[in-house]
């Protein structure tokens, strides 16, 4: 049968209704693209970001431990920092983490402007002080320069700094997954297995902490809920922050967005695979163990949430006329 045009608009009409209609019953939305931005502002950011200079050995940027081409992780159990200390925390991923209710695995940060000055500043990490940072940003012409022209002529601040990298951070969203066409009615999107792992990720109870559009990240559940975590990790989570015993092994639920990138997992990088993760998350807080083909349906789920990648031209950064040598590396 031959349709008239009217006929096709109609039509396009309707499957555009009804993905709405599927999407929105649903507890996993779809990613949308970040949709106000200062675009100065984020070449700036971008430039910081990469930018190994804000540390004390002129060596560790924000892209060492969140790395672009590695689902924004380092894929380490726990990030190296300053002179090859072994850091105490699996390092989160940074893409799609303005979407996180707060920043860092136990929250201390409220937002990734506040995230963005902490690891300048710790000694396991970046190293440096940030009036020290701020001192090399300022002893560089083009830094100076492009400062002025984003923020005005006052003198270079940490707080300009570090506003500037979390605006950069608010462009690194990942829209497009397989999973999100099939949210928004394209039915061949994802497999049969895929969708029978989505299902049992329902049905199981997973998405009581991993739904919206990040697919967690918005709330703080202690880990072993059911039966203990074992870990030799001496993390306390969102005590830490609070002072509260109640909030004990209490972390920042992560994101699922490109899980199938950011190994290994959980707060202290003991579960290699997804299969793994998965498995100890259906034991320890849902009181179930999974079948082997339950495993592989849930994985096979997973990993059609890897969308796409942040995409742009590595910045070239400004040149330094500080001819004074720097430490060698990681000292």
């Amino acid at each position: 049968m031959n349709l008239n045009p009217g006929s096709k608009l109609v039509t396009l009409a309707m499957a555009l209704i009804f993905a709405g209609t599927v999407a929105a019953q649903e507890p996993i939305t779809p990613i949308e693209p970040i949709k106000e931005i200062n675009l100065a502002k984020v070449e700036l950011g971008k430039k910081l970001y990469f930018d190994p200079r804000l540390s004390k050995s002129g060596f560790i940027s924000c892209n060492s431990c969140h790395n672009l081409s590695m689902g924004g992780t380092d894929n380490l159990k726990t990030s190296i920092g300053h002179n090859w200390q072994q850091g105490p925390i699996n390092s989160p991923t940074v893409l799609n983490s303005s979407m996180n209710v707060a920043q860092f695995w136990d929250g201390r940060a409220a937002d990734l402007k506040e995230q963005a000055g902490g690891p300048i500043a710790n000694p396991g990490e970046m190293a440096f002080t940030h009036t020290l940072a701020v001192d090399v940003l300022e002893s560089i012409p083009a830094y100076v320069t492009e400062f002025t022209q984003v923020f005005g002529p006052d003198c270079i601040n940490i707080d300009q700094v570090t506003e500037a990298i979390a605006e950069f951070e608010k462009t690194l969203v990942t829209p497009n997954d397989r999973f999100d066409q099939w949210l928004q009615g394209y039915t061949n999107a994802i497999t049969e297995k895929e969708l029978a792992g989505y299902q049992l990720f329902k049905s199981s109870g997973c998405v009581a902490c991993h739904m919206g559009p990040a697919i967690g990240g918005t709330s703080f559940q202690k880990m072993g809920l059911v039966s203990p975590y074992e870990t030799k990790n001496d993390a306390q989570g969102l005590a830490g922050v609070t002072g509260k015993d109640a909030d004990r092994f209490k972390f920042k639920v992560p994101t699922l967005r490109n899980v199938e990138l950011t190994y290994p997992y959980f707060h202290d990088g003991e579960a290699a695979t997804l299969a793994e993760a998965v498995d100890i998350m259906g034991r320890l807080q849902l009181g179930r163990t999974f079948e082997k083909t339950e495993l592989e349906q849930i994985v096979a789920f997973l990993k059609t949430l890897t969308g796409d990648q942040p995409s742009f031209a590595l910045p070239i950064l400004p040149p330094s006329t500080d001819t004074t040598p720097r430490p060698t590396p990681f000292k």
